[in-house]
């Protein structure tokens, strides 16, 4: 347990370094810019690309793995969508946020960087994967849903042609493509460039971190609605379950694949959600409460799924086969 702590402590201290710092500085989010861009478009995408670049082709191609994650992550929308339709009486626009609440989970900021932390570098191809897809389902299904409800006034065949485009150009997809391509090629780099990429990509968690937690610092809470701790157990509860009993039920997958799948499940909702509901203007201060609640709450159970995965008690073949 020890170990455990010590790996958390560090991890969402960092969190908790920013949410001070953005709570006492009260600097325009606008000022996050610059280490905002360095992350996305330097740090992280150099540590993807370095690490799927040494991944054996034939793990980067593991449709069951990416099928398990991804349907776990829409099954943990889907749940969420359908109990805010419920109570919301059918408002879809404000039923599809409170869903991405429900299941979109911080995969890129958080997730690789503790996935790889916690399981070590063999984490990084999961972990870029699940980012890959979830960040596909999640520009698709937004967008649609906007679209179909009457709340976006870009027709659906415009929107159809912008997914591909804002998909395809995340700098987070581009360096995994390009990791993969290399890894299917076989090349390799000359050690002066691989030492400048490795000195990016270990500044990556770190800096993620303490973005993340300035953002959710910068987060007004001034209105927590009574279904956000139903949408949050089911986002830091439900979901990493879910994920689970499809990785142990498929079968077949590395113990550290299993273990990234469950991790990154187990994320508190991403702050992306924040970007999409003003993009909309729709449940925009309750999705800010949510991501800053669901960070929080994550303090607790990300840390026993990490004592689970790190000490070996999570079962790996719970059905016997």
């Amino acid at each position: 347990m020890s170990d455990v702590v010590g790996l958390a402590l560090p991890f969402f201290g960092l969190i908790l370094l920013g949410f001070v710092a953005g709570r006492i500085w009260h600097e325009d989010e606008k000022a996050l810019a610059w280490l905002n861009l360095y992350v996305i478009y330097f740090a992280l995408p150099a540590l993807f690309f370095e690490v799927l670049s040494k991944t054996p082709i034939e793990e980067l191609t593991n449709g069951s793995f990416i099928f398990a994650t991804t349907f776990a992550t829409y099954t943990a929308f889907a749940f969420a969508f359908a109990f805010a339709v419920l109570k919301n009486d059918g408002r879809i626009p404000e039923a599809t946020v409170q869903g991405l609440v429900g299941g979109y989970g911080n995969v890129g900021y958080m997730g690789a960087p503790l996935a790889i932390v916690a399981l070590g570098p063999q984490a990084a191809a999961p972990a870029a994967l699940i980012f890959s897809f979830d960040v596909t389902l999640v520009f698709t299904l937004a967008p649609l849903m906007m679209a179909m409800s009457g709340a976006s006034h870009q027709p659906i065949g415009s929107i159809l042609k912008s997914i591909p485009r804002k998909v395809l150009l995340h700098p987070f997809i581009l360096a995994t493509l390009a990791g993969v391509l290399a890894a299917f090629i076989g090349v390799g780099l000359p050690a002066p460039l691989e030492r400048f990429l490795s000195l990016l990509g270990g500044s990556a968690a770190p800096c993620a971190l303490f973005a993340l937690g300035v953002t959710v610092g910068l987060r007004p809470l001034r209105r927590v609605p009574g279904e956000l701790p139903f949408l949050i157990a089911i986002k830091l509860l439900v979901h990493p379950l879910i994920a689970y009993l499809l990785l142990t039920w498929i079968g077949g997958f590395d113990p550290v694949w299993i273990q990234t799948g469950v991790l990154m499940a187990a994320l508190p909702p991403a702050a992306t959600i924040y970007v999409i509901a003003a993009q909309y203007r729709t449940y925009v201060l309750e999705g800010s409460s949510g991501i800053l609640l669901g960070t929080a709450a994550s303090v607790v159970t990300l840390s026993v799924v990490l004592y689970l995965v790190t000490t070996g008690l999570l079962p790996l073949d719970p059905f016997g086969s």
